[in-house]
């Protein structure tokens, strides 16, 4: 279970490209099964305890620059285009950055599409290859994560326009986004994931991958014949997709792991195990439409569960380790703070130069070793209180300039102007007559 299963159609083609590309496998297969579930997300539902919801897989590339984000990206498409090329085409977009925006895209595509032979279409592939880009932005608008668990539960989602109010009951958008670590862990806040908005995303990291001996590689053509069938039968009518019999004991085994890892982990870590259960009964449903089946059997619930499974130990490895990363931060005692200020004054710091900025007072202050308090009554008013340093503290040096070595040998100077030629004045004019000293007396007070 611990190896990842690229099972299907689906997984047949990313094995065929994988030798041609550098960049981990998995995020190609996780890049595709993504653009599938969007292509089949509006007919093709999940049902399990009940409940009926689309079967939409959001996911992220997570990885330094260089490690193969968008060539995973390019392969996938690569790989899916003969079966779904116009899809791609039409419902791609990027740049969404706010919940009024989402919902206007969805709302005029519904719109324009109303009145075609294929129908409303409310489907919507958000690919964001600069993701840190976009959570920038979406902080401002706190209704855009709010949108985000609608469109993934399959919610309607609403706004309200100066020409009336947009409504799109049942949105299928998935959401495929490329980051760095550092920037996951800086704009994915422990706050949104969770409140449910960014633990819907599935992480994966990529790995290091061997350098191909030829960069004029082109990708081998892929058999999409299999994938533009089920794409076919996947889209002719609305599909409810529903677990076998002999996938249900897997399946209680996969929620009660759900359960466990997430009481076992700290809550920034454990948000993103709480959805594993529903992911994969998600992933699967997706494998089976990939072969024309309307049912997850215990092959298919196996293999969907060894793609979130790594996806929970990325999740961990990216929170856990910048955790781990991030060097505990000293705080200082009151006595550095208090040297410090008064070094930063010359040695010599007033009551108002000292005391506010190190949020003490002055009898906390006047305790501490290496402090002398003197009274300054060289000016008007009031005498002014003088904190100054000592050389008594044991284990404290002075703060100073480094000690230099000299060297006792005279320096020999040479003079520059033995080298230029004798400078002469200029010769001194004659005062014209009549303008001498003598001759004004006001001259003196000009």
């Amino acid at each position: 279970m611990n190896e990842i299963t690229l099972y299907g159609p689906i997984g047949q083609a990313v094995q065929e490209v994988s030798p041609y590309v550098e960049c981990d496998p998995i995020g190609v297969y996780v890049a595709a099964l993504s653009m599938w579930s969007a292509a089949i997300g509006q007919k093709v539902t999940v049902s399990s305890r009940g409940n009926s919801r689309p079967a939409l897989v959001w996911s992220a590339l997570v990885g330094g620059t260089g490690k193969g984000k968008g060539t995973a990206l390019r392969a996938a498409q690569h790989i899916v285009r003969p079966a779904i090329g116009r899809f791609l085409e039409v419902n791609t977009t990027s740049g969404i950055t706010s919940g009024a925006s989402l919902v206007n895209y969805l709302a005029e595509q519904a719109e324009a599409t109303e009145e075609t032979e294929a129908g409303r279409d409310v489907r919507a592939l958000v690919i964001e290859e600069e993701w840190s880009e976009v959570l920038r932005r979406v902080k401002r608008d706190p209704s855009f994560t709010a949108k985000l668990r609608s469109a993934w539960d399959g919610a309607p989602i609403r706004n309200t326009t100066k020409e009336g109010a947009q409504a799109v009951e049942d949105p299928a958008l998935v959401l495929h986004t490329h980051i760095t670590p550092s920037d996951w862990t800086k704009y994915v806040g422990d706050t949104e994931a969770a409140g449910g908005s960014y633990n819907r995303i599935m992480p994966f990291s990529l790995r290091s991958v061997p350098m191909l001996d030829d960069d004029n590689t082109t990708l081998p053509e892929v058999d999409g014949w299999d994938l533009a069938d089920a794409y076919a039968w996947a889209t002719a009518r609305n599909r409810a997709i529903s677990l076998a019999d002999d996938a249900r004991q897997l399946w209680h085994t996969i929620r009660r792991y759900a359960r466990i890892i997430s009481e076992t982990l700290p809550e920034t870590q454990a948000v993103y195990v709480e959805r594993t259960a529903e992911q994969t009964i998600r992933v699967a449903a997706c494998l089976a439409a990939s072969e024309q089946s309307e049912t997850i059997t215990r092959a298919r619930l196996s293999a969907a569960f060894s793609l979130v499974r790594h996806s929970v130990r990325c999740a961990v490895g990216i929170t856990g380790g910048a955790e781990a990363a991030k060097p505990a931060r000293r705080v200082p005692t009151l006595a550095e703070k208090v040297r410090a200020r008064i070094e930063m004054h010359g040695g010599r710091a007033r009551s108002s130069d000292l005391l506010p900025f190190v949020g003490a007072s002055a009898e906390q202050v006047k305790a501490l070793p290496g402090i002398r308090v003197t009274l300054d009554r060289s000016g008007l008013g009031r005498p002014a209180t003088v904190y100054t340093l000592t050389d008594d503290e044991p284990g404290h040096s002075p703060l100073g300039r480094p000690e230099t070595r000299r060297d006792d040998t005279p320096a020999t100077v040479v003079r520059i102007d033995a080298y230029r030629p004798a400078r002469t004045a200029p010769a001194t004019p004659a005062p014209l007559p009549g303008t001498g000293p003598s001759t004004n007396p006001f001259r003196a007070l000009i």
